[in-house]
């Protein structure tokens, strides 16, 4: 009828036919949205991923096409697990331009500087040894921790590490906290990643090789150590 409009409801009512499908979209989106903050959830998408034929690993990304602009998330929380899974090829050509080509994920930094903190036990059977953590960002307000134990003179001990955490997580690092049963307390990075240098270079002389942990963190050994952790009231880089 001419002046008529036939206003239709779209929306998927419950029973519907479309009701799964809305809540299977519903699901992935919160996904993505939480890739954003959440630690578990970039660590899940990069196993789920890395676990994918091919094809699959192409539906992914096409879906992510699709989906990603529908979700306030910058594309490089979207992609970055992703991105350590593919080594090379097309499809790590393809995730990088797809980071490339977001203004906000361009314009994004790690929001927080390498950390250490360091301490000496100086008693029990383990006096003498030094642990100390690192927090490297990865992206975003992602960091990769290491905890060493180790001697300068005489070799690193033990390494353990969580290659992605949220510094949600973390929470404000106190000044003296006990890890291993050590107390550790803010130290600029520079005399922590010296500390390691003599450690690693005593495991060379004796033919041992570094634990692989620590290639993660390799960039911060470089001659140009940028050294974050020199300003200790910094509290707007660590919540």
């Amino acid at each position: 009828m001419t002046g008529e409009t036939d206003e239709r409801d779209t929306t998927p009512h419950e029973g519907s036919a479309e009701e799964p499908l809305a809540r299977v979209h519903g699901a992935w989106r919160s996904w993505l949205s939480a890739l954003a903050s959440d630690s578990e959830a970039a660590m899940a998408a990069a196993l789920a991923y890395e676990s994918l034929p091919p094809e699959a690993r192409d539906a992914w990304l096409d879906a992510l096409e699709a989906d990603g602009p529908l979700v306030d998330v910058p594309a490089v929380a979207l992609y970055a697990p992703l991105l350590a899974v593919e080594a090379g090829g097309p499809r790590r050509e393809r995730i990088e331009a797809r980071i490339g080509s977001d203004p906000l994920s361009h314009s994004l930094r790690p929001t927080h500087g390498a950390r250490a903190l360091r301490g000496v036990s100086y008693s029990g059977e383990h006096s003498g040894e030094h642990v100390c953590v690192l927090l490297a960002p990865v992206y975003l307000d992602f960091v990769h921790v290491i905890v060493c134990r180790y001697t300068p003179a005489g070799g690193v001990i033990a390494v353990r590490h969580d290659p992605l955490r949220h510094v949600a997580d973390i929470g404000r690092l106190p000044e003296t906290e006990a890890v291993d049963g050590v107390k550790v307390e803010s130290t600029p990075l520079r005399v922590v990643i010296e500390e390691l240098a003599h450690a690693i270079l005593a495991d060379r002389r004796e033919h041992r090789q570094a634990p692989a942990a620590l290639t993660s963190v390799a960039h911060l050994f470089g001659p140009a150590l940028d050294d974050d952790s020199g300003d200790l009231d910094d509290d707007d880089r660590w919540p």
